[in-house]
């Protein structure tokens, strides 16, 4: 068996100055650049942290890449869309206004990065 003493999620971006930007100034995230050209951590309120790097041939992921938990979620996308930001809608995904979609247990919203990403922001019951 392996001796594990944690694990690290990643994913890339093609360009990581607008994700400093992004992750700093939009979601108000922790940022630890290493190096001029990236990778960086992303540091969540918990301790935990996420890897990105710069791809050059990075394509979107088609998948959630990161997910923030809030306590208010209507509160948060509010925030957000202040900030600019365009919430993001999937086709078969019921959401309101917002875009807010509300199921069994949570209400979840994305959006995307600035490398096309998507992030989820979401409230557990």
């Amino acid at each position: 068996m392996v001796s594990m003493t944690r694990t690290v999620g990643s994913f890339s971006v093609d360009d990581v100055a607008p994700a400093i930007d992004f992750y700093t100034t939009v979601l108000g995230m922790h940022v630890t650049p290493l190096g001029d050209h990236g990778p960086l951590w992303l540091g969540g309120p918990d301790g935990h942290e996420t890897l990105v790097y710069a791809k050059p041939d990075h394509e979107p992921a088609t998948f959630t890449v990161l997910n923030v938990v809030v306590d208010d979620i209507t509160q948060a996308v509010d925030d957000l869309v202040d900030r600019g930001v365009r919430m993001r809608r999937y086709d078969g995904i019921d959401a309101d206004d917002r875009g807010i979609h509300r199921g069994p247990g949570r209400a979840i919203a994305w959006l995307e990065d600035p490398a096309g990403n998507s992030i989820a922001v979401v409230e557990f019951d």
